[in-house]
């Protein structure tokens, strides 16, 4: 999820937890814990591609982050030492703010390591797009009344709560919409005789209301959208070709290997100029990607590797406009 999301989300969890106890002590420390695993982004982990595929890895552990919990606890009641009593509620935010941070992060398409280092397949059930304010706003309002209510604490505290339970009613409904749209879709899908070896659904930007769809059909993949106001009408299935031609020669080469595993399959390969690029498929829509990265260069018509280079890729906030028409109607114009 954004920063923002993450430090509300913790925010409002320390307050919860700890907020009648210590007062906005566990409000501040719940927004660094909250914003604490993300941090790996600044860690240099080696070129562009193992950026991009080792991110959420050793920090967002499940297994590493519990095993932290107490010796946090322990640093942050030896510096507010009037709150040493309160030493095992400390581990309970430190637990619950790290823990949910991870598990935030699993909701969305991009891959989180949750059981490094036994297991380090990047895992994702997509049922929130990175931004979603639906989720994000009933936290924040209730984590600003809990600032602003000073000559009410009480107040405040509850109002945090109300914040903290209506974006969990919300995670709930995010919950049964992907799993009615996976099947719904499957079965739009068997219909209009489209076939897949694999099939991936995420929301589309801002919203539970519209996912996209993308399926891989060996030498080629598709791009589809459905709306949960679609009834009988079939999906506009766009086929695009995968290239997987053009990574013969350079199948071992690293930032191939890692972008497979990574993807999970979803991947394509294009041609800039003289280079080939490799394409994550699961991020952005088509033809703006998010992550694009340069795995080799073509001589005689035959790729060779170079060092990866990740593209600068422009989204087109224009598409926002669509999306929103898309969500009302199935053959929207523009």
């Amino acid at each position: 999820m954004d920063s923002l999301t993450q430090l509300t989300f913790g925010a409002a969890c320390g307050e919860a937890i700890l907020g009648k106890k210590v007062g906005r002590k566990a409000l501040v420390w719940g927004a660094v814990l909250g914003t604490l695993p993300d941090l790996d982004v600044f860690i240099p982990l080696g070129g562009p591609v193992d950026n991009f595929v080792y991110h959420r890895g050793f920090s967002h552990s499940l297994i590493l982050l519990v095993l932290l919990s107490p010796m946090i606890a322990w640093l942050i009641s030896n510096i507010h030492s009037d709150t040493k009593r309160y030493y095992r509620r400390w581990v309970l935010l430190a637990f619950l703010v790290l823990e949910t941070s991870v598990l935030l992060d699993l909701l969305t398409i991009y891959g989180t390591q949750i059981f490094w280092p036994f297991d380090t397949t990047p895992m994702a059930l997509p049922i929130l797009f990175i931004i979603d304010p639906l989720f994000t706003l009933p936290i924040l309002s209730g984590v600003l009344a809990a600032l602003v209510l000073k000559r009410n604490r009480s107040l405040g505290h509850r109002l945090n709560s109300v914040g903290l339970f209506l974006s969990l009613i919300y995670l709930a409904w995010a919950f049964g919409a992907g799993e009615f749209v996976e099947r719904r879709v499957k079965e739009k899908l068997a219909h209009q005789q489209v076939s897949h070896s694999q099939l991936i659904s995420s929301p589309a930007p801002f919203t539970t209301l519209l996912w996209r769809v993308v399926g891989i059909d060996k030498d080629r993949y598709f791009e589809t959208y459905f709306s949960l106001f679609d009834k009988e009408t079939p999906l506009l299935v766009d086929f695009h070709p995968r290239n997987l031609a053009l990574m013969t020669g350079i199948e071992e080469h690293p930032p191939v290997v890692k972008l497979k595993w990574f993807t999970r399959g979803y991947y394509a390969f294009s041609t800039v100029d003289e280079d080939v690029v490799m394409t994550d498929l699961r991020m952005g829509s088509e033809p703006d990607y998010v992550f694009r990265f340069k795995v080799a260069r073509l001589n005689d018509l035959q790729p060779y590797p170079i060092d990866d280079e990740r593209l600068k890729t422009s989204q087109d906030w224009r598409r926002l406009a669509w999306v929103w028409k898309r969500i009302w109607n199935a053959r929207p114009e523009g």
